[in-house]
């Protein structure tokens, strides 16, 4: 369990070099093209996308899995290691290839969040000052208004006259109601 968890690890390192490596250029995925495809199918010179690089997920899959593929068979006959004819061997390998796609994933997740931090970052400082000024704001007023409100209920106080009946006891007021 150990030596498969630093496969995969290795693994989704391996995806984000990947893909960070095509966001950068295309080039390998370019000449690709070139060679399969007639001169009216293929690529424009702007286009962006390579083997992971803004692709759907099935072509994604199917590039991880033949270049694990191809690395497992190079391992196979080029070393004394067996990768195909053991269930660790067949592990590492499905494990190498899902740590990879999670790390093409992974890598796609970072470089878009950064692009968006990037294009935001003046407009988020201009939202966060626009909240501190209303908060200020909002502030100012509940003090104004917590001062006003006692400024009115002393003036309230200070202009209401007394009137007879406050002015009695409640042992005289039950008396003139016949009470007691």
């Amino acid at each position: 369990m150990g030596l498969e968890l630093v496969i995969f690890i290795a693994a989704v390192l391996l995806g984000i070099f990947i893909y960070w490596r095509e966001s950068n250029g295309n080039g390998a995925y370019r000449l690709l093209n070139k060679i399969v495809n007639s001169k009216e199918l293929q690529m424009s010179a702007d286009n962006p996308k390579g083997f992971v690089f803004k692709q759907a997920f099935l072509p994604r899959l199917i590039f991880v899995v033949t270049l694990v593929l191809i690395a497992a068979l190079v391992v196979e006959f080029l070393t004394p290691l067996t990768v195909f004819s053991s269930y660790d061997g067949i592990s590492a390998f499905s494990s190498f290839a899902v740590g990879t796609l999670l790390g093409t994933y992974v890598a796609s997740f970072v470089i878009k969040t950064t692009e968006v931090v990037e294009e935001k970052s003046d407009s988020i400082g201009d939202i966060v000052d626009d909240a501190v000024e209303k908060g200020k704001d909002f502030i100012e007023d509940l003090k104004t208004k917590d001062n006003k409100a006692v400024e009115e209920a002393k003036k309230e106080i200070k202009t209401d006259p007394q009137t007879e009946a406050d002015k009695k006891s409640a042992r005289e007021r039950l008396k003139d109601k016949g009470l007691m």
